[in-house]
């Protein structure tokens, strides 16, 4: 668990350090918000909050994730149909300024809908399970869930569902292939996704 624990905490250390000295990818958010309001906010919200949990809020999170999320879908990597239809459409500079856009939104504060599940999310985020050696999600993605661009996205206050949905395809490792979730999510039971993922709706 040490072991796991030290080489998350390696490679946020790594990734940070790298991120710092690289900008994010330069765009412009009213250009974004043209394209947002006739492609994007159906299904995210015209503010990158949405409505559906099926559907992620996007507000706040970091350009430079966004930037390379919409290249995966747009390239097939990241496999998702609705998402690669929308995003084919998009040009490089389209994506950017997308992405500068929903990352200057505020993200809309949120609240676990089962309570109960709050105790265990809290440990596996914070702490990890020692036993099943999960290490903590906050190692990567920060003790509030702000993450770090590019590689760590936000986490805090997106819909508990989206999360638990993003969990199960890392451990299916079937439409998200991700070698590190992948590790992680395969050693946690459908209870501890469940609970982390409430946790992690109603940080700020």
């Amino acid at each position: 668990m040490k072991r796991i624990m030290l080489l998350a905490m390696a490679t946020f250390s790594l990734a940070g350090s790298a991120l710092a000295a690289a900008p994010g990818p330069q765009g412009d958010p009213a250009k974004g918000k043209q394209i947002v309001d006739t492609v994007c906010a159906a299904c995210h919200g015209v503010d990158g909050n949405s409505v559906a949990a099926a559907n992620p809020s996007l507000a706040g999170q970091s350009s430079q994730y966004l930037y390379n999320q919409l290249k995966a879908f747009k390239s097939g990597q990241r496999k998702n149909p609705t998402m690669l239809g929308m995003a084919s459409t998009l040009s490089d500079d389209d994506m950017r300024n997308v992405a500068a856009y929903f990352s200057e939104q505020k993200p809309k504060e949120r609240e676990a809908a089962d309570k109960a599940l709050m105790p265990l999310g809290a440990k596996i985020y914070r702490v990890g399970n020692n036993t099943t050696h999960v290490p903590a999600c906050m190692a990567c993605h920060g003790p509030a869930g702000k993450g770090l661009p590019d590689e760590f996205p936000r986490l805090g206050s997106q819909h508990a569902a989206y999360v638990a949905k993003q969990l199960a395809d890392f451990k299916a490792g079937a439409d998200r292939k991700n070698s590190i979730m992948y590790d992680i999510a395969s050693r946690m039971t459908d209870e501890e996704m469940k609970a982390v993922a409430e946790y992690i709706s109603g940080l700020r």
